[in-house]
């Protein structure tokens, strides 16, 4: 009898121990986790009780708090631009919580920052009236528009980006959304407006400018360009000029667009390769290169590597190792390269920054409620593992400019429809083959003197990036231009 006692005792013992463990754990350890959850309702409804700061584009607000009298929400957050910037302010959302920076900067707009010191001791001694603090983006609301209206409606993204500080001037993506009923009070107005877009096909939630990968096609011998250089190429070197590479350890040959020579002769050049965007060529070159040195460049640009950015984006790919007939094909930008319109545009901004690969942002400065600049942008380089910061030397920045001027201005240029009269524009079209049968991704990276770098891409396009991409990329350098 006393054994069985002592049995269950010790079982209670037990049970007592491990509660007094968990509770201590949910006190000390887990309090402020469980306390700011964003499922958290008292947190919703405490936010809610926040003139949440605004996002703003030049001098207007493209997300603002407005004050309400809608029971224990006294605050709804309005979008006056939705669908222009929707990917960008993502909705802040009683259901579905938030999005895009309204999440990333959730902090910022609340005013819960450390910088912010004397607003969050209010808030301790139960001022719940205080202002959230205003951020303001690096956007220009001429290129953004700019890129909206080039688009047209059809389905693609645009990326602008200043070279010099790798703020972001545009980023734009088509299909786009409305935030606002997806941020409205009515949990019935939000469930029957986020059903539709959940399921619609064509994937309006989703960030082709950020968080889309597409094969890069010919846009992505700028960067096997750049390693040959590096390797100690010259523009003037010379190749076979041929219809048809025959790749080795293979049967299947690599051929020029629509089975053309690369010029005339039986000899081409590299600048006159790049500027016809020969194929032929390049397969070459990403053969003698090798695997490890493709991506190694690729890396130097970005590649496999998420970007710095305040938004979440998707990393750019290439593999390290590759058979031959695989680095071939990642040398014309097909096989199992993929990129995201961001890291295309920062690979045009690198070659005008002198070789130097800058931290991609979007913030510019966070303000307080009274103006005063809480923190700015994050500038700087993006450092290329290992290295001295430099994708490039500033010679191959040079020479790879000299070259994609070329093939925007240069005698049988694919990046023609780019081109504005007095203004020094470089490029490099691309057209990205898919599924067999599929419509391409059109592609034009390029540049519009030392003022703009821009990227475009349009998939499921009824053309090449010479037709398709470019004219867009002209309305858009001629917005940044003013």
């Amino acid at each position: 009898m006393n054994r069985q006692i002592v049995r269950v005792g010790a079982v209670v013992f037990v049970l007592f121990g491990a509660l007094f463990l968990n509770l201590n754990v949910i006190t000390l350890l887990q309090a402020d986790e469980l306390a700011n959850h964003p499922a958290n309702r008292r947190v919703i409804i405490r936010e809610y009780s926040i003139e949440r700061g605004p996002i703003v584009v030049g001098e207007e607000a493209i997300a603002r708090s407005e004050r309400t009298e809608e029971g224990q929400y006294r605050y709804l957050r309005t979008y006056p631009q939705p669908e222009l910037y929707a990917h960008l302010t993502g909705y802040y959302s009683i259901v579905l919580q938030r999005s895009g920076l309204e999440r990333a900067l959730n902090e910022e707009l609340t005013g819960r920052t450390t910088e912010v010191v004397a607003q969050n001791l209010g808030e301790l001694l139960g001022r719940a009236d205080r202002p959230g603090n205003a951020v303001e983006l690096t956007i220009d609301p001429a290129v953004q528009a700019a890129a909206r209206d080039a688009l047209d409606g059809r389905e693609g993204a645009v990326v602008a980006i200043d070279p010099s500080t790798g703020g972001v001037l545009a980023s734009y993506a088509n299909p786009t959304f409305d935030p606002n009923p997806l941020s409205s009070h009515d949990t019935r107005e939000i469930n029957e407006a986020w059903a539709p877009l959940r399921d619609d096909p064509d994937r309006p939630l989703v960030d082709r400018a950020t968080g889309e990968l597409y094969p890069p096609g010919s846009a992505f011998k700028v960067v096997v360009a750049a390693a040959a250089l590096e390797a100690g190429s010259d523009p003037s070197r010379t190749f076979p000029n041929e219809v048809a590479y025959d790749v080795p350890q293979t049967s299947l040959d690599i051929r020029n667009a629509g089975d053309a020579r690369c010029g005339d002769g039986e000899e081409t050049t590299l600048e006159t390769a790049f500027r016809r965007s020969c194929n032929t060529v390049f397969a070459r070159l990403g053969v003698e290169l090798g695997d490890e040195a493709l991506a190694a460049q690729a890396e130097a640009f970005g590649f496999n590597r998420t970007p710095p950015l305040e938004l979440p984006a998707a990393t750019s790919r290439i593999p390290e190792e590759q058979d031959v007939p695989a680095v071939a094909q990642s040398a014309i930008g097909q096989r199992d390269v993929q990129a995201t319109v961001l890291q295309m545009a920062m690979v045009s901004a690198t070659v005008v920054n002198g070789g130097q690969l800058l931290r991609p942002h979007l913030v510019d400065a966070v303000r307080g409620p009274d103006g005063a600049i809480l923190r700015g942008a994050d500038v700087g380089r993006w450092q290329a593992p290992p290295g001295d910061g430099r994708t490039m030397s500033p010679r191959t920045a040079q020479q790879l400019r000299s070259l994609m001027v070329d093939a925007v201005s240069g005698p049988g240029a694919t990046g023609g429809a780019a081109a504005i009269d007095g203004v020094e524009i470089g490029g490099k079209t691309g057209t990205a083959q898919t599924l067999p049968g599929a419509p391409p991704v059109a592609w034009f990276i390029g540049f519009a003197g030392d003022e703009v770098a821009v990227a475009v891409a349009v998939p499921n396009a009824d053309g090449g990036g010479g037709a398709v991409a470019a004219p867009i990329a002209r309305q858009v350098f001629q917005a940044a231009l003013g």
